[in-house]
């Protein structure tokens, strides 16, 4: 397999250092993007000029193209580009301030909207690439306490579905990697909380009892690497793939009760049409 160069966001911790460290170990390059870049220093002596460490915050267009530059520049080309940076906002939609949302859509969508866009010249030109988006099982179903968390997700993977068809024909692949529960800080350290509502109090402890049911096996970030590595040496890889054994049941579920409901409402769907 030949060597490839891979740029990832929010490489600190959780996906981002495992699939980092996947990389590395087989021999391949890889730029790795974090707020503090002293989270990163094990990684550049163990890996040497095989890694580069780039202080980034996603959320800082021109900063983000810049980072991309930098990474190209210094290895002179892209393969993988990993959209990671993310993190969960808890808090029901009447709680959520506009700030709260602001910020969430800034870091889940345009975070990687701009790094998408800024890779996107040097894989059109090379002829080939692989885009993978960090996206998650909230992206295709909704869930309560995490409404605008799912909403960016939601946005993460329209703008994605529809990229992977505009770049098909220049050898660049898209990937939506949606996983379930895993061991990360994604629901510690790195979530954020929006003031509660003492009416919503009851229903959130049945949404809490109903996400612990759903992590109740979580899956070990650890493991993921050899995942993550199919998938970017697959010749076809998928435009979606779950991680985890807990999101295709979700799915299945979810799509099944879609599809009923648009069935037994389709008399008025024709009517609508007129």
């Amino acid at each position: 397999m030949a060597q490839k160069t891979w740029f990832i966001t929010g490489a600190s911790r959780g996906f981002g250092r495992e699939w980092a460290l996947a990389a590395l170990e087989r021999g391949d390059r890889v730029a790795a993007t974090a707020r503090d870049t002293s989270t990163l220093a094990e990684l550049v002596d163990r890996y040497g000029d095989r890694f580069l460490p780039l202080q980034l915050d996603v959320n800082d267009r021109e900063a983000d193209f810049a980072a991309v530059t930098e990474a190209y520049d210094f290895f002179g080309r892209l393969d993988v580009v990993i959209n990671n940076a993310g993190y969960g906002q808890f808090g029901f939609i009447e709680e959520l301030s506009e700030q709260e949302v602001r910020e969430q859509f800034e870091t889940n969508v345009f975070g990687a909207l701009w790094i998408t866009q800024a890779a996107l010249p040097y894989l059109r030109e090379q002829g080939s690439g692989h885009i993978i988006q960090v996206s998650s099982i909230g992206g295709i179903s909704a869930f309560p306490n995490i409404g605008i968390y799912n909403a960016s997700k939601w946005a993460l993977e329209g703008f994605s579905q529809a990229l992977a068809q505009e770049v098909a024909p220049f050898g660049v692949h898209v990937t939506l990697v949606e996983p379930g529960g895993f061991s990360t800080d994604w629901g510690g350290a790195s979530a954020k909380h929006a003031e509660p509502l003492e009416d919503y109090a009851a229903v959130k402890e049945a949404a809490a009892e109903a996400r612990k049911s759903r992590m109740a096996e979580p899956g070990d970030p650890g493991a993921t690497g050899e995942a993550i590595l199919r998938i970017v040496d697959a010749d076809e890889p998928p435009l979606r793939v779950f991680f985890g054994r807990s999101p295709i049941e979700t799915a299945k579920a979810d799509y099944a009760g879609r599809i009923a409901e648009w069935e037994t409402w389709n008399d008025v769907s024709v009517l609508a049409q007129g």
